[in-house]
């Protein structure tokens, strides 16, 4: 908890007021601030794969993010991709508050670097209002899951919301919190 409160006391105490001058703010209240990160997981090919039982997919999901995820279920019917009505085909989980910074956290400090041959992430993965989205191919670089006990990796998609007003003022919020973006 020490490290949550870090991040968090660091926003309020140095991030703020950085981007206040940088982005030339009159108010601390537009300064643009992370509402929430929401991590999703596609289950459709791993349940072909290994019939109807994906609660390794949903342990792994609640041990990365210390909250139970919640099922998705198809909407309608689609016969060319055999899909019919009411089955799972993903696991979302959205964090907020603290669980949502405690999470940031680790992902800058501990996950981008487990990443094997990391080189920053990409600039141009904001959606224009100021969001961002990274993908994993493993989720065996989260520290709570072990390569080994894993017994069939899966990707996850993380999608961070903030209350930016453009990609300018989301770049400048991520980066004052250490996020690695490429040069």
């Amino acid at each position: 908890m020490a490290e949550l409160l870090d991040l968090k006391t660091r926003f309020e105490k140095e991030i703020i007021p950085a981007l206040k001058k940088e982005l030339k703010l009159k108010n601390n209240m537009q300064v643009p601030k992370v509402k929430m990160v929401k991590l999703n997981v596609g289950i459709g090919t791993y349940l072909k794969s290994h019939g109807k039982d994906f609660q390794p997919i949903v342990d792994s999901i609640t041990a990365i993010t210390g909250q139970k995820p919640v099922v998705n279920k198809a909407r309608m019917s689609v016969s060319n991709f055999k899909l019919r009505e009411g089955e799972p085909v993903g696991i979302s989980v959205t964090l907020r508050g603290a669980k949502m910074y405690h999470f940031l956290n680790k992902l800058v400090n501990i996950v981008f670097p487990r990443v094997r041959d990391f080189r920053g992430i990409s600039p141009k993965s904001f959606d224009g209002a100021g969001n961002y989205t990274i993908g994993f191919k493993e989720h065996t670089v989260f520290p709570e899951i072990s390569p080994d006990e894993a017994m069939k990796t899966h990707g996850l998609q993380i999608i961070i919301t903030t209350t930016a007003q453009d990609d300018e003022q989301g770049r400048a919020l991520l980066t004052s919190m250490g996020f690695p973006f490429k040069k």
